[in-house]
């Protein structure tokens, strides 16, 4: 009995039956990494693992639960080899970017997402920003908001499990839509047995604070080196007997902190003090800012089933108070599960979820007076963080701000306090899907989704803000609704050796989005924020975005004794973005796995399971609405007057096509304990859709829209999951991933004359040109000029010589990401942590320039102690002959470190992000049933996890996954007024009654 129990383990463990009673009692299911475990694909269809020649991954809900995130898309990162999340450290929200296999297209940072499919029905996942740019400095704008999409409403605890279908192959038939892979959601329905209730409750408490700071100096004041009549430097807050005002540069290159007295800035006076006071630094005047954030999250969830019908609700609850003073959030959530066998025949499942998230004052980013980063970086060394603290003037409440060295620079609690960015959003999420069997080969399932969401987002700004001096407030609604259809006939049969399934079926999506909004230029009545207190009101033109696609498609499934396996999809498309000529377009694809441990019975008890597995396939990728007619837009310079645009839309606008093939194996060894999967693809995206094609003046156009150029990439990627030891009271489990990606551009528009195409640039400074022979990401601007030997030029007047032409500073996207995972259970306890990182990719840094420029970081301290406090630059100097000599000229330091690391030296600002993370970590107890039966608990857990806890990096700011939110884009590579990046500790309880 006891060998006849052992083969069923075995063959088990080689995924030919099902574990038994006995088997069970020796391993725990849940440990075994089973072939034949069923996934979610395209169109919500279940497949085997084994049957599937493309390559996906699933992250189930425990390994999601692991930690607190106020988005769920967190818990992914670095878990998915060749996927990437990337957010703009733009607050408690964090809108994440998701991609796939890197970008492929060129027509919009923000065209490169990945699909969101939600039981089964495609979700938006579109931003809509705040109509600002990122940098917008002196020009007397607002800053960027993250208001967060549809996906921050998505409530973790109701997910079951996530799969990711990497590539179109995977994701063929969902056409335009999952051109650039998918992400499959599945939520929870009941599973309790005999019709019992299961009570769950999930309850987190975390804590955050900042992970990474820059290095700042203390060492030196604020000043520009200014010297007094006896030739030594000083500060002065206003003119004084030591000499003249020295207290409004933002820059700190005045007196080295030695025991001197000054006559400074005095908060009793609000002005310069009566006496000299000590001068000395208030080292912790930007970290004392912040705060601890804390999140508080409970989750209800109520579940039962029997044979006919499986029901879950659940509530929850979310409260966080951000790591900025007086930011943060709440969210609401509702949800309900119900599936109902009505018969034999008839099946009828309906999901559906309400939340709300409420904020009173999210944080603002960006380069701008607005934002709490702009202050950061204008923050001088020998100010006192409490002497902004009283906000306003004495009798000045609500009119005039105290900001005492300059008045470009915006009170912090101002910026926290008053300076509110609120948000309310509704959601509501549902669908219904009914299945009817036909016979015992046909079936048909009909599924309606809608996903409806409603915001009201307002702007306050009070008066004497240095952008608008008598204030301002806006009220910004976005109303969205999204509206999916599916009808699939699914047919199934076996013929011998053969089993053969097919689905056929038809699809339409309607979405649409309208935004408006309401602006107060000027306030008549200080602090009284609505539009009648206004001085001058304007109402944009709302903005509509409306967009439709049906589609037809078919699946066909033919299986050769469960050995060889084989998928032809194909799927039409007609799309409202393009013309009617061009409406309509065709994808097909093929796949084909093989199970080479059946083919050629090389099945053992050490090697278990060899899959190869190929794909090909073609999808294409549409456009956003309104770009084939030209059409009014509303004027900004004249509110309420519309103008014509100087692009010309292009009414012949076909979709882009994208051709991928795949192939890979997989293998497991060992009786499963070790199982490893590599895939390697080339996709080439050609008719890209370009919006910059110069024309001439004469047309009465400066561009135009045109389709032409082709992307390739090529990436390998890697997954392997081993249980080095396994037993009865011990478990260690260890999965890793690997993946790179390679992009270049094969080809551009003829009207280009080989000039590059500049598809995004942020601030003036860096621009994401395209080249033939590049890639996308490629960073450029302006630089440094070399010698031949490679050393740095400067001119006669000692700063560096001015190239006449921008060159490429380096790419966004690294050469290779990881990450790695470890779980480890002894008895009732498990441990778990994880590790991911990046190797190379750049950034540029907006904040790191202007620091140094304002002698603000350590590295500016070299040179300081010189001479008449000059600083020669490491170089050479170009001689009237051609020929190089030494520099040898001296320049004052702070005007060496401001040429040096000038702005618009796109080199000299831009660093390696390479790093490595402590992503997460967990240490859990589940108390034995000798302490829970008694209380009648199924369940109780406790456990300690931690988020972002360590990290290596060079980056010198805040965090090297920088991107930045430019109105509604998220832009990789580019940190321009980023926020601080948080470190998490926390609790978290579970329970089950």
């Amino acid at each position: 009995m006891r060998k006849e129990t052992q083969k069923l383990l075995i063959l088990s463990l080689l995924g030919l039956v099902s574990v038994n009673l006995a088997a069970q009692q020796k391993i725990k299911r849940d440990t075994i990494k089973n072939i034949d475990e069923v996934v979610v694909t395209a169109l919500g269809i279940k497949r085997q693992n084994k049957a599937l020649g493309y390559s996906t991954e699933t992250i189930n809900s425990e390994q999601l639960l692991r930690t607190q995130n106020n988005h769920w898309t967190s818990a992914l990162e670095g878990k998915v080899a060749g996927l990437k999340i990337q957010t703009a450290g733009a607050g408690p929200l964090a809108t994440p970017r998701i991609t796939l296999r890197g970008d492929v297209s060129m027509s919009s940072m923000g065209d490169n997402q990945a699909l969101i499919v939600l039981d089964g029905v495609p979700l938006n996942s579109r931003t809509v920003g705040t109509g600002t740019p990122a940098y917008g400095a002196g020009a007397g704008g607002d800053v960027p908001i993250d208001y967060g999409n549809d996906l921050s409403s998505i409530n973790p605890d109701d997910i079951e499990s996530i799969t990711v279908l990497k590539g179109p192959s995977a994701s063929a038939l969902y056409g335009s839509r999952g051109a650039l892979g998918a992400i499959m959601i599945t939520t929870k329905s009941g599973k309790t047995k005999n019709g019992k209730i299961q009570v769950s409750l999930n309850s987190y408490t975390s804590f955050d604070s900042v992970l990474k700071w820059p290095d700042y100096q203390y060492e030196y004041g604020q000043g520009t080196m200014q010297k007094d009549k006896n030739g030594n430097y000083y500060y002065s807050y206003g003119v004084s007997p030591d000499g003249v005002n020295t207290g409004s540069t933002s820059s700190a290159y005045g007196p080295k902190f030695n025991g001197q007295s000054f006559f400074q800035y005095d908060p009793n006076e609000q002005g310069q003090s009566k006496e000299r006071q000590l001068w000395r630094p208030y080292k912790n005047n930007i970290k004392d800012f912040w705060q601890v954030g804390t999140t508080f999250s409970n989750n209800l969830a109520l579940e039962s089933s029997n044979d006919k019908t499986a029901f879950r609700a659940s509530l929850s609850y979310l409260k966080n108070e951000w790591m900025m003073p007086n930011t943060g959030l709440e969210k609401w959530g509702a949800a309900i599960s119900v599936d109902h066998k009505v018969n034999d025949r008839f099946k009828a499942n309906i999901k559906l979820s309400f939340n709300q998230t409420k904020s009173d004052n999210l944080p603002a980013t960006g380069y701008n007076n607005q934002s709490i980063s702009y202050f950061m970086i204008f923050q001088n060394p020998n100010v006192d963080l409490a002497w902004y603290k009283p906000i306003w003037k004495e009798g000045k409440d609500q009119v005039d701000q105290i900001h005492p060295f300059s008045s470009y620079i915006d009170n912090p609690y101002l910026i926290a306090y008053e300076m509110t960015n609120s948000l309310d959003k509704k959601n509501i999420v549902g669908n219904v899907s009914l299945s009817y069997q036909i016979n015992k080969h046909f079936d048909v399932l009909l599924r309606s989704g809608m996903a409806i969401n409603d915001e009201l987002r307002t702007q306050k700004r009070p008066w004497s803000s240095a952008n608008f001096a008598q204030g301002y407030y806006r009220e910004q609604y976005v109303n969205g609704f999204n509206f999916n259809n599916d009808l699939m006939v699914n047919y199934k049969n076996t013929f011998g050796a053969f089993n053969f399934s097919a689905t056929a079926g038809g699809s339409t999506q309607y979405f649409e989005q309208l935004t408006k909004d309401y602006y107060a230029l000027g306030l008549k009545k200080a602090g009284v924020y609505s539009l009648t207190n206004a001085v001058a009101q304007r109402f944009d033109l709302p903005q509509p975005y409306d967009k439709m696609v049906s589609s037809m498609y078919g699946l066909a499934s033919l299986s050769y004794k469960d050995k060889v396996f084989l998928d032809v999809t194909a799927r039409n498309d007609w799309s409202s973005t393009l013309p009617k000529a061009n409406r309509s377009y065709f994808y097909p694809s093929v796949s084909s796995s093989f199970i080479l441990s059946d083919i050629f019975g090389l099945k053992s008890r050490k090697f278990n399971f060899w899959k190869l597995r190929a794909s090909w396939s073609q999808t294409g990728n549409d456009t956003e609405p309104y770009q084939l007619l030209n059409y009014y837009n509303p004027s900004l310079a004249f509110p309420g007057s519309v103008e014509v645009s100087n692009r010309y839309l292009n009414p012949n606008l076909r979709p882009e096509m994208l051709t991928n093939i795949e192939g890979g194996m997989d293998f497991s060894l060992f009786n499963s304990r070790l199982t490893y999967n590599i895939t390697a693809y080339q996709s080439n995206s050609v008719d890209q859709i370009i919006r910059n094609v110069p024309v001439l003046w004469e047309t009465g156009y400066t561009q135009r829209v045109i389709n032409s150029g082709e992307i390739r990439n090529r990436g390998i990627e890697m997954m392997m999951n081993a249980y080095p030891i396994k037993s009865k009271n011990f478990l260690w489990n260890v999965s890793a991933n690997w993946s790179m990606n390679r992009n270049k551009i094969l080809s551009l528009p003829e009207e280009f004359n080989g000039e590059p195409y500049t598809y995004a640039s942020v601030g003036g400074a860096v621009y994401y040109n395209a080249v033939v022979g590049g890639s996308l990401g490629d960073l450029y601007g302006y630089g440094l000029v070399y010698s031949p030997d490679g050393q740095v030029v400067f001119g006669s007047d000692g700063l560096t010589a001015k190239p006449a032409q921008m060159k490429k500073i380096g790419n966004a996207y690294p050469k290779w990401r990881a990450g790695i995972q470890n779980e480890f259970r002894y008895k009732n306890i498990s441990i778990s942590f994880s590790f991911d990182g990046q190797y190379k990719g750049m950034a540029y840094s907006q904040s790191h320039h202007k620091m140094t420029e304002q002698g603000k970081l350590v590295h500016t301290l070299e040179g300081r102690d010189n001479p008449g406090g000059l600083i020669v630059g490491q170089g050479v100097v170009q001689n009237a002959d051609g020929s190089y000599s030494p520099n040898t000229k001296g320049i004052p330091v702070s005007t060496y470190y401001g040429d040096y690391y000038r702005r618009a030296n796109v080199e000299t600002n831009t660093f390696d992000t390479s790093f490595i993370k402590l992503r997460d970590a967990r240490i859990a107890y589940s108390f034995p049933k000798s302490v829970t039966a008694p209380l009648k608990i199924t369940d109780l857990t406790l456990a300690l996890f931690g988020k972002n806890l360590w990290m290596w990096t060079k980056f010198p700011l805040f965090d090297p996954e920088a991107a930045t939110l430019d109105n509604a884009t998220i832009t990789p590579g580019i940190e321009m007024g980023q926020l601080p990046t948080s470190r998490t500790i926390g609790f978290q309880l579970n329970v089950k009654f």
